[in-house]
């Protein structure tokens, strides 16, 4: 028996679109001889539809599209992800749901028990849990279908089981011979990992194989990397989908395979094709076909536009430098440099004029007053503005090029160096963008080494450094990881061995700057815990630290 395994890159709502992914994957399973093909999680709406799933007609036609889908599917069964009515009478509506498409119709429906609330996830605002999971026979096996979060009951592998019910065991309990997971997993760096390893104890405790359809593209802050496989009842990996690519292999059930081992890329490769796959799908699903980048000679703006390089090609890619009267020669001519180097268009405009008649138009405001960050923000706000300006009259997908080191410690400019469609690096270190630097000149020079060797500076006053106002970056990204993707506290920082005073400094920063996370673009996420929808902070609070 021939299973066909389709990660495919739905749009949000675009039902054209996405049934045109499904019938196009299922003929090609078809000429493969297969006689099932497996769609991800919500495949027919795309994931996570947030609350389109609030209004009616949406939902009315997700279920009508399904329908004239199953009308068109001949000569192979599909498993189709999408949204059902909940048929009780309490409860929230909706169900998070599964069809088998088989010969023009529907022969059974199933849907998803355990619903995630954590992170980015959401579902229990929208979806009450299935009263049942899909299983059908095909093939002489006994098939069972979960839904994404149905397996990750012992994610944590702590012992503890993070539900009440386990979906895989009820299944096990009615003769399930084999498992079936659709999902739209989102990617965070070791991610692929983690999953491997549920699904392999799963294999193993009930000895049957086990089939992982994972949805692959970015909708909006979420990267989804498909990296789809099959497990043998061994818990051996067989089969393996592309990482961040559209892609459908073939299982067949009868066939002996070898394992394949050391599966994943190193980290940084996983990281960057993310980062390319995210900027491309935001671009490409918000209409834009072109990006624009300020260059500050530095190692972040030199990132942000590698990747919109690589995500749009380098002939619809604009940076531009905005020297001011601080920027040093050295940077004015690596930004330059860079630009040569990847043939993107390149622009100098210089703003000294322009910083002097703000300063002109607030004398008499100001006067008596020593400059400070203020005028350093001014700086920020003009590169801003003109950055805004040519995104508005050449419809360019302005990208913002702030870390994540920064992003916390409100080391960026509101209206300034945060204006922007997107930010692409928001979720990564700044000892990580180094790291990252690395990679991509591992042959050959791209990022002119100077900028990855010279201390990092804003440059908006004399000998300015980064490390005047922040702690050494492995310092501060170590403070920041234990904060943010570990939830210590004060006390656990301290005893890792951080200076307190420097802690304290640092986490009051972080609280402080809230408001300014508020107001930044989204930012592609890539740790386990990234700013924005899935971490949720008071901007009014107390001071007290936490």
């Amino acid at each position: 028996m021939k299973i066909a395994v389709c990660q495919i890159n739905p749009v949000i709502a675009d039902f054209d679109y996405n049934i045109s992914l499904i019938k196009d994957a299922t003929d090609h399973a078809k000429r493969s001889g297969c006689v099932l093909a497996i769609f991800p999680e919500m495949s027919l709406l795309g994931y996570p539809p947030k609350d389109l799933l609030e209004k009616p007609s949406f939902i009315k036609e997700n279920l009508m599209r399904l329908e004239k889908l199953s009308s068109e599917i001949e000569g192979i069964s599909v498993l189709c992800g999408y949204v059902d009515k909940n048929p009780m009478d309490t409860g929230k509506g909706l169900i998070n749901s599964v069809a088998l498409i088989t010969e023009g119709r529907i022969t059974a429906r199933g849907g998803k028990k355990l619903l995630p609330s954590y992170d980015v996830f959401d579902e229990t605002r929208y979806f009450e849990p299935s009263p049942a999971s899909l299983v059908f026979e095909m093939g002489g096996k006994k098939w069972g279908v979960t839904i994404c979060e149905d397996i990750w009951n012992t994610a944590d592998f702590s012992g503890i089981p993070k539900y009440g019910l386990d979906p895989v065991s009820q299944l096990a309990g009615k003769g399930m011979e084999a498992l079936i997971n659709i999902s739209a997993s989102p990617y965070s760096t070791n991610k692929g990992a983690l999953r491997l390893n549920i699904i392999k104890e799963v294999s193993i405790k009930y000895r049957i194989p086990a089939i992982y359809c994972n949805q692959v593209g970015g909708n909006d802050d979420l990267l989804f990397d498909g990296s789809s496989m099959v497990v043998d009842q061994n818990g051996r990996l067989i089969r393996l989908g592309r990482q961040f690519e559209p892609d459908l292999f073939v299982w067949d059930t009868d066939k002996e395979y070898p394992e394949i081992r050391d599966p994943w890329p190193v980290e940084e490769e996983s990281v960057l094709n993310g980062l390319i796959m995210g900027t491309r799908d935001y671009a490409s699903k918000c209409g834009f076909k072109k990006a624009l980048v300020g260059l500050s000679g530095g190692i972040d703006s030199s990132l942000v536009v590698f990747i919109a390089c690589k995500a749009m090609g380098p002939e619809n890619v604009m940076g531009v430098s905005m020297p001011s009267p601080y920027t040093s020669q050295m940077s004015k001519d690596d930004a330059e440099k860079l630009a040569d180097n990847l043939g993107i268009h390149f622009h100098e405009i210089p703003i000294p004029s322009l910083f002097q008649g703000y300063k002109k138009a607030l004398a008499p405001l100001f006067k008596g007053l020593e400059e400070d960050e203020t005028e350093e923000n001014i700086q920020a706000r003009i590169r801003g503005n003109i950055l805004m300006a040519l995104s508005n009259k050449f419809n360019t997908l302005l990208l913002t090029t702030g870390n994540k080191s920064e992003f916390a410690m409100g080391y960026c400019t509101l209206y300034g160096d945060l204006s922007g469609g997107l930010a692409v690096i928001s979720d990564l270190p700044k000892t990580f963008c180094y790291r990252l630097a690395d990679y991509i000149n591992r042959n050959g020079e791209i990022i002119p080494q100077r900028i990855i060797e010279r201390p990092p500076s804003a440059e908006l006053r004399p000998d300015q450094t980064d490390q005047d106002t922040l702690p050494p970056y492995d310092v501060l990204d170590d403070i920041l990881g234990a904060a943010i993707e570990k939830n210590l506290g004060f006390d656990e920082i301290v005893a890792r061995g951080h200076d307190p005073v420097v802690v304290r400094d640092v986490l009051g920063r972080l609280v402080f700057n809230e408001y300014k996370r508020l107001q930044a673009p989204p930012g592609l996420k890539i740790t386990s815990k990234a700013f924005g929808y899935g971490r949720r902070y008071p901007i009014a609070r107390g001071k007290a630290i936490y």
